[in-house]
């Protein structure tokens, strides 16, 4: 005979599946509204560092936030950036006449000449000034000037030299050896001139588009709802003192987002 019947009778089964039903929805409910803090936390910071970026990369900043990013992003050590390198074959004349007896004796013309490949090389100093400006998804660069890099690479092994002396000129080697001695300074000249650079502008330009993209790469700027586009200017394409200024040009694209 069953000394207590009420407990007998009690639900106890029930009671406890409802008691841990309840206990593991309470601990859910924990969870969910931890993890929903943490990601409420992610998205506020994920806001100010957006709203950071925005500000750094508005006109006026922009050049400034280039500027300190720099020394991150290049790949070279120094204040040197390669822009460009081509090979041309140059050649080099030398005449020298000879006369005496008041002028009136002519003794003959020395020629030599010189003929040889040279690798011209270019690139710019990153300490330099720059200047960046935006305008809507574009962002627009004035690079510094491109500099040749000097001396240029003469290919000697590759040197073809020929001389031919007058009818009493004895002296072809001498002029040829002359003009060999002259070929350093007289390339270091030709590297700067205008021809010259004009072969080379185009790839220098693009190098530093390349570049300024590494850049907006390594700030999160280089993507379909930022920067798109990038347009490279040099100094004696554009004078411009200010941002404003540098938004007057109207270029295309050196570079766009693919």
């Amino acid at each position: 005979m069953d000394s207590n019947p009420i407990l007998k009778s009690f639900p106890w089964t029930t009671t406890i599946l409802a008691a841990t039903v309840v206990i593991l929805a309470a601990l859910a409910l924990f969870a969910y509204l931890k993890t929903m803090r943490s990601v409420r936390e992610t998205v506020d910071q994920a806001g100010r560092t957006a709203a950071e970026v925005a500000r750094n990369f508005q006109t006026g900043r922009i050049t400034q936030t280039f500027r300190e990013s720099i020394p991150q992003i290049t790949a070279t050590h120094g204040d040197v950036l390669e822009l460009a390198v081509f090979r041309a074959e140059e050649t080099f004349k030398r005449t020298d006449e000879r006369r005496i007896g008041w002028g009136w004796v002519y003794l003959g013309t020395t020629v030599a000449e010189i003929r040889v490949p040279v690798s011209f090389r270019y690139h710019l100093r990153l300490s330099d000034p720059w200047r960046l400006a935006a305008r809507g998804q574009l962002c627009v660069v004035l690079a510094p000037p491109i500099r040749p890099s000097l001396p240029p690479a003469i290919h000697t092994d590759e040197m073809e030299r020929r001389a031919e002396s007058g009818w009493a000129r004895f002296d072809k080697n001498e002029q040829l050896e002359a003009l060999q001695r002259s070929l350093t300074p007289a390339l270091e000249q030709r590297a700067g001139d205008t021809n010259h650079l004009a072969l080379v502008r185009e790839a220098c330009r693009h190098s530093v588009a390349e570049f300024v993209k590494k850049w907006l790469l390594h700030e999160k700027q280089w993507q379909p709802d930022r920067f798109t586009s990038i347009v490279v200017l040099f100094p004696d394409e554009a004078d411009a003192a200010t941002d404003t200024d540098l938004l007057r040009f109207r270029h295309e694209p050196t570079l766009r987002l693919k």
